[in-house]
């Protein structure tokens, strides 16, 4: 059934854009389907990575983002606070859907900017709602995963604050892309193609990579990224 084919114009601007961030493409695709057949519900996009979700998300502008907590270069959190840096405040609604129901996780991620968290054992008809509701204002949660969000912000939880990198911090969307490709094995030439930038550009965003990282060179810097999963 594909009620949209014959849907006239006002039927399309009724339609919640819902875009998918995880980076297990089988996940994703299982997504899909479960909120192809849900009325007024129609995924856009979707994407695998933290710079190609934030890529794709600024292009895109869908209403909400179902969001991975768990993915290499920063996972989740980076690519809300990437989103948020270029859109400012015009970012679409964010509900975290994720496997871990930790309260750090769950801290962490509302903290960033998200609406929800609701966890991967929900069905889909639940997941349909939960995505209705944020796109209406409510906050949505998984059962017991409110009370990690409440003890928080009231001073009243025993979780310590989410540990921070400040180096990965403290890159921009465009220089953690360009430190990808540099863990990658890129040459600044293959970086400026890949990129649609110029190799002068690359240079410079390597250079301010390399101060902010407080790496002395590049096999340095690889080093520093493979410990935190980039590349």
């Amino acid at each position: 059934m594909n009620e949209n084919a014959t849907a006239g114009p006002d039927a399309q601007s009724a339609l919640c854009r819902v875009f998918l961030v995880d980076d297990h493409a089988v996940f994703r695709s299982g997504v899909r389907a479960e909120l192809a057949d849900e009325p007024g519900l129609h995924v856009v996009g979707e994407a695998g990575t933290v710079a190609d979700s934030i890529t794709a998300i600024t292009r895109l502008r869908p209403d909400v983002v179902l969001l991975d907590v768990h993915m290499p270069a920063g996972g989740g959190v980076s690519v809300l606070r990437g989103v948020t840096e270029t859109l400012g405040d015009d970012v679409p609604v964010f509900l975290a859907l994720s496997v871990s129901d930790a309260a750090e996780d769950v801290i962490a991620t509302i903290r960033a900017g998200a609406r929800g968290y609701v966890t991967k054992t929900i069905d889909g008809r639940e997941l349909a709602d939960a995505v209705r509701r944020v796109a209406d204002g409510d906050a949505v949660f998984s059962p017991r995963l409110a009370g990690f969000v409440l003890d928080s912000f009231t001073g009243k939880s025993s979780v310590p604050e989410p540990a921070l990198d400040p180096e990965l911090d403290s890159l921009t969307r465009r220089e953690l892309e360009v430190l990808r490709l540099l863990a990658r094995g890129y040459t600044y030439r293959e970086i400026a193609e890949e990129l649609f930038i110029s190799i002068k550009t690359v240079e410079t965003h390597a250079s301010n990579v390399l101060r902010k990282t407080q790496q002395s060179n590049r096999n340095a810097l690889t080093r520093w990224a493979a410990t935190r999963h980039i590349g």
